[in-house]
């Protein structure tokens, strides 16, 4: 059943890794290595059963494919989860045991932080594995993802907002933004420090109470987020918010968002008979994994931001295309990814080609 799975979902490895002892329960998915090395984050949460967080590893793990080739870097699509309660059940121990199958698939996969996880975790993976980044910037890395995440989706808005209203003023507009985790937070700072009007939501009452005080936002009760006459719905929680429940009760001209897969297919096609506007979220959400890619060969800020105010460019080509062929902007997006990865796959290249930071791994100096 498993074989036949991948087969569908083109995945080239998938890798259970288990130590009782260590407390440690993950899976390992690489969806695809043409472009370099798998690279995609590891996720902690309490799955209901293993076939639970299997599928959530498959799903994701090919959405960073498509991400990281859309975003032209020199990576391919991978993803980790990790079988806990990010509250209860980290420990020092399971995330070393977690750096150990990185480490043993000899850099065919690279992991960093995802939802659950943080820096913190990352240093204690690095303690087994130089490949992983978003560590701290005393061993080269660039530390929290979640501020150039929210930045990326900031050029990604104002894409978006220039699409649909013929300007980039993000103050002029209004917005709610559910999920107020750690790049919902980060986000909704940008929004406000523009000027724009907010409204929040998320099952946490401390973050709602954080953004009503630090940034002026009005509160409303999550089931009722979808309701507000708004200019903007920005999902910044779990998965699949945007569905065919929600969908039609939506007032909102566009959708905007950080949260990964944030709609079907099928959704996305009715929200555009609808006429709303849809950011696709790998495109707008690229930021983080932008930023920690540079780590590989050398991180540099600088460089960073620059490659980050790309997401504009890219959201923009994503509606050309869109508008040209008379398709959903989600699937002008994967049409792009698509094209570029069937383009650097005819260049036969082996597995990427290793930097200058993970050198000493494999010289044995680790």
């Amino acid at each position: 059943m498993i074989f036949e799975t991948l087969d569908t979902s083109g995945h080239e490895q998938v890798v259970f890794c288990n130590n009782k002892d260590a407390g440690l329960k993950a899976i390992i998915a690489i969806h695809s290595t043409v472009l370099g090395p798998a690279l995609g984050g590891v996720r902690m949460r309490p799955y209901p059963n293993t076939q639970a967080a299997l599928t959530d590893a498959l799903r994701l793990s090919r959405t960073m494919t498509y991400k990281n080739a859309l975003a032209g870097l020199n990576v391919g699509g991978g993803k980790a989860i990790l079988i806990g309660d990010p509250v209860k059940d980290k420990t020092e121990t399971v995330f070393r045991g977690f750096g150990r199958y990185v480490d043993s698939l000899g850099g065919r996969y690279i992991t960093a932080e995802d939802m659950g996880t943080d820096v913190n975790d990352m240093e204690n993976v690095y303690r087994e594995t130089e490949y992983v980044v978003g560590v701290h910037q005393v061993h080269g890395g660039s530390g929290d993802p979640a501020p150039f995440t929210a930045y990326g989706a900031l050029q990604g808005l104002m894409a978006t907002l220039n699409k649909k209203f013929g300007n980039e003023e993000i103050g002029k507009y209004s917005y709610a933004v559910q999920g107020l985790g750690h790049i919902g937070m980060e986000f909704l700072k940008l929004l406000k420090e523009r000027g724009a009007k907010l409204f929040v939501a998320d099952l946490n009452p401390a973050l709602v109470e954080r953004a009503v005080e630090e940034y002026g936002a009005e509160a409303v009760k999550p089931d009722e987020i979808y309701d507000l006459p708004v200019d903007v719905f920005s999902p910044c929680a779990m998965e699949y918010a945007i569905n065919a429940e929600t969908l039609p009760r939506l007032k909102a001209k566009i959708i905007c968002g950080t949260a990964n897969n944030q709609m079907s297919h099928v959704t996305g096609d009715e929200a555009a008979k609808r006429g709303i506007l849809y950011a696709p979220d790998y495109a707008v959400n690229a930021g983080g994994v932008m930023n920690v890619s540079l780590e590989i060969d050398g991180y540099n800020r600088e460089r960073a931001m620059r490659l980050m105010r790309n997401i504009y460019h890219n959201v923009g080509s994503i509606f050309e295309l869109s508008e040209r062929e008379g398709i959903a902007p989600q699937y002008a997006a994967d049409r792009i990814a698509e094209a570029r990865i069937a383009s650097i796959g005819k260049l036969k290249l082996p597995l990427g080609r290793t930097a200058p930071r993970f050198m000493g791994h494999l010289r044995g100096e680790h």
